[in-house]
């Protein structure tokens, strides 16, 4: 297989090598989608990044990949000796630019902890529910100020948990996963389980509007530090938002792990990252180039998606888990550029057919 891999190899460098130079443009299927393949020499800093480290990811997932050209690389990839990793890399993929008119933007998640408790108290009063059966069939199902107000969710066993903030119970809803820790000892973990159907209505961009802040002025800090300040204008300015997220117990993760991803497999700090998989493969070697404050320049694997997650040039930053993660993915929100790597094989099928 790796004999038949390098065969590859040979024969798409003798008509890539002048093309990768040059940075060769081809139009995707979508007429607003440009794909340009650059030489691994023209990505900023890949020379200077730790590639054993994001083979260790890519291995995380590969696995679960359908098609053949992944299936071949992973395999491969399982015999890697880590200390050729930056060659697994070059040898077998290609970088490929996909744009779409749209400016990149990258932001970060992350994984919150939140204090609750498995049955309800005075201090654990606000709980975290499973997803009813009736809105696994309907959708859309009832808005969130229908779920929260009007009982329907009462007396029915749906509650995995009781937590002690409502505001980070909002934002956990945000995040999609998370863990709990209890009161007794020990720590929950949830997972998405679902959601209402409505549209999700970001509560930053209402306070803008009603002119509480400047667009520049709102974080996730900043918009509970203002709820908590405002707790009944701050509890309407939440139900703002119709989309109700539902979650599931995850028990089969490590707690040294990483909450699961769109791949259902642990997600990385720092090495994971939510993307568009209509532009960007789930499982492909992404490498990111984030301008800003702080510059990062570091191969990263698409694992993991989002509903505010659009476009060629959108991704997001796994940051890891609790306050310290949360508040450096609430301050990201930087340009730059993402190169998605593309199997050999995968990269050239994108030339125009008279190339």
């Amino acid at each position: 297989m790796i004999a038949a891999l390098r065969d590859v190899f040979r024969a798409a460098v003798l008509i890539g090598a002048a093309m990768t130079a040059s940075g060769l443009t081809v139009s995707g299927a979508d007429a607003e989608t440009s794909h340009s393949m650059l030489s691994f020499s023209e990505l900023d800093g890949w020379e200077k990044d730790n590639h054993a480290a994001a083979l260790k990811v890519f291995l995380e997932t590969c696995p679960d990949l359908k098609d053949q050209d992944w299936q071949n690389l992973c395999a491969v990839a399982q015999s890697q000796d880590p200390a050729g990793a930056r060659h697994f890399f070059e040898l077998f993929f290609r970088p490929i630019l996909i744009e779409d008119g749209a400016k990149a933007l990258f932001t970060g998640y992350f994984e919150p902890e939140l204090d609750g408790a498995r049955y309800r108290s005075d201090r654990y009063r606000y709980p975290v529910y499973k997803m009813p059966p009736e809105a696994k069939r309907n959708s859309p199902w009832l808005a969130r100020r229908d779920i929260l107000n009007s009982g329907v969710m009462s007396g029915r066993g749906l509650e995995i948990a009781w937590v002690d903030d409502p505001v980070e119970l909002f934002f956990l809803q945000i995040q999609g996963s998370g863990r709990i820790r209890m009161a007794d000892g020990g720590s929950v973990r949830v997972g998405y389980g679902g959601a209402n159907g409505h549209p999700y209505r970001s509560i930053g961009t209402e306070m803008v509007r009603r002119g509480i802040y400047k667009a520049h002025q709102v974080s996730a800090q900043v918009i509970k530090a203002w709820v908590r300040r405002n707790p009944l204008d701050g509890k309407e300015l939440l139900l703002h938002n119709p989309s109700y997220v539902f979650f599931r117990e995850i028990r089969k993760i490590r707690p040294s792990k990483g909450p699961l991803g769109a791949m259902n497999r642990s997600v990385t700090a720092m090495r994971s990252l939510a993307v568009d998989p209509k532009f960007t493969p789930l499982g492909a070697p992404v490498w990111l180039e984030k301008d800003g404050e702080t510059r990062l320049r570091r191969l990263m694997i698409a694992q993991d998606t989002g509903s505010a997650i659009k476009g060629a040039q959108r991704a997001d930053v796994f940051f890891g888990t609790g306050d310290s993660a949360g508040q450096a993915a609430g301050r990201l929100r930087d340009p730059g550029r993402m190169v998605v790597l593309l199997p050999i094989q995968r990269a050239f099928a994108l030339l125009p057919e008279d190339f």
